[in-house]
């Protein structure tokens, strides 16, 4: 009788160690639009990495690095640094920066100040559209796994995307 039940407790304690195991990097990918995501903005940098226009075509986006070249790339910053929600960062040509808000699942940006140097780089030439854009978001996504990444789809259905940046 006990070889019997020695039997059974081996044959369940195999049966446990084969169940399916499932990682996280099997799971399907979260909705970047979960308004529970934009949650996960505060305190955290971005780099511009790419700008799609409504009608499918891209725009020149730099990817060069600041103060080292005319072309430094584009940077959002997120801060709650002194209790308040803070977004600044490089334009493309001048440094800005204002207030933010997380409401409803969608980022949205105060008034935003900069500097006032011209520059006829191509960031510089961006730069109007660029504070423009962030002026009009209509919806924001964020998606905080590997690779992390900010969507903000402007009202006119221009898609700006970031990549999560360490400063």
């Amino acid at each position: 009788m006990r070889s019997v039940g020695a039997l059974l407790a081996a044959a369940a304690l195999c049966a446990a160690c084969s169940l399916p195991q499932h990682t996280d990097a099997d799971a399907p990918p979260p909705d970047p639009f979960n308004p529970a995501a934009t949650q996960l903005l505060d305190d955290t940098s971005w780099q511009l990495t790419s700008w799609t226009r409504a009608d499918g075509a891209t725009r020149d986006v730099p990817h060069g690095e600041a103060d080292k070249t005319a072309d430094a790339s584009i940077t959002l910053v997120l801060s709650t640094a002194n209790g308040q929600r803070r977004a600044s960062g490089f334009s493309g040509c001048n440094r800005y920066t204002g207030t933010y808000m997380l409401r409803d699942g969608k980022l949205s940006f105060g008034p935003l100040a900069g500097t006032r140097m011209a520059c006829a780089s191509v960031g510089g030439k961006l730069e109007s559209d660029y504070l423009d854009a962030l002026a009009h978001v209509d919806k924001s996504g964020v998606q905080m796994r590997a690779p992390q990444e900010l969507q903000l789809i402007t009202a006119s259905g221009d898609t700006l995307v970031f990549a999560r940046s360490e400063k």
